[in-house]
């Protein structure tokens, strides 16, 4: 839970790094909020609760997903990439599961600090 909190605590910081278990934790703590709200949703009879949840963590999840990929040494622009079908979705896939490299232009290791 502390790196979801922590993802929303840098809001819309899309400087520095993210280490890998810091995004995928942050991805996972995501999916199951939204499963819940979604099946609530199911249960009401409405799409409210996890349409705005996904609108506001739309920020967030671009941001630590840029941090990640600084991480690896790409620029964060790079997630624009999941718009070519299907292929871009594998690659960006491959780019976020990737280990960290060393200092790099975003900054040190965060696995160093």
């Amino acid at each position: 839970m502390e790196y979801f909190t922590g993802a929303l605590k840098r809001y819309a910081d899309f400087s520095g790094r993210a280490r890998r278990q810091e995004y995928w934790m942050f991805m996972l703590f995501y999916l199951v909020f939204y499963i819940a709200l979604s099946v609530t949703d199911s249960f009401l009879g409405s799409i409210w609760l996890s349409s705005i949840y996904s609108l506001a963590l739309l920020v967030p999840s671009i941001s630590i997903a840029a941090r990640r990929l600084h991480d690896v040494g790409k620029s964060g622009w790079w997630q624009l990439i999941v718009l070519i079908p299907l292929i871009g979705a594998i690659i960006l896939i491959v780019f976020l599961v990737k280990d960290s490299h060393d200092e790099n232009d975003y900054g040190p290791n965060p696995k160093l600090l």
